[in-house]
């Protein structure tokens, strides 16, 4: 399929082909809702942890004797039934959140979220993009020219550091190499700006 070619001031000079096996696919919005969970639920760091019996400090002296008080056994103030001591089946740092899901389905899904931005007019590519300083002012003069306002996603064909540079303080700015896509960083943000270089590196890096 054919989509328009701009240059870095955001004029149209051509045509570029896109291969269908990856820029022209049904959508399944099921299957990207799944690949979407998976890789939030990966990224997920356990923070609560409630300290079991083990972990709390102090207990380590028997509160009375066995015998002969008239009141219940104990063998530590720790135990989860006294205050302060601790919990049971509380939450824990060490659970795992993570999910799998097959790399087939996931390479399908990216084709997909790429698929779906062709068709609702949100990505666009451009011929290259360069710049003689790695300057935040200037880049984002060039994303505005090309995308408008909103929130862009570049997809570089190799990390070109002056780029990466100049769009790390832009909010609405992220980039990202061909060979590393993910489904939530395509949907994330509004426009998918593709420099036309990545193209042969998305076909040579999924080819399933």
């Amino acid at each position: 399929m054919e989509t328009k070619l701009f240059n870095q001031s955001g004029e149209e000079i051509g045509k570029v082909e896109l291969p269908d096996r990856i820029f022209n696919v049904k959508v399944n919005p099921d299957l990207v809702h799944q690949v979407v969970l998976t890789q939030t639920a990966n990224e997920r760091k356990p923070l609560a942890h409630a300290k079991g019996r083990g972990e709390v400090r102090g207990g380590g002296k028997k509160p009375w004797r066995q015998k002969g008080t008239g009141r219940a056994r104990h063998g530590s103030i720790r135990s989860p039934i006294w205050k302060g001591g601790g919990v049971t089946h509380g939450p824990l740092k060490e659970k795992d959140y993570s999910k799998k899901i097959n790399k087939k389905s996931r390479q399908k899904a990216l084709f997909m979220a790429l698929s779906s931005k062709v068709r609702d007019g949100e990505l666009k590519v451009v011929d290259s993009l360069e710049l003689t300083e790695a300057k935040t002012k200037t880049m984002k003069g060039i994303l505005e020219r090309i995308a408008g306002k909103g929130s862009v996603l570049l997809v570089q064909p190799d990390s070109n550091q002056k780029l990466v540079k100049a769009s790390r303080n832009l909010p609405f700015a992220k980039t990202a190499r061909a060979d590393s896509l993910n489904v939530k960083d395509v949907l994330e943000k509004k426009l998918l700006i593709l420099m036309k270089d990545s193209i042969p590196v998305i076909e040579k890096t999924y080819r399933f």
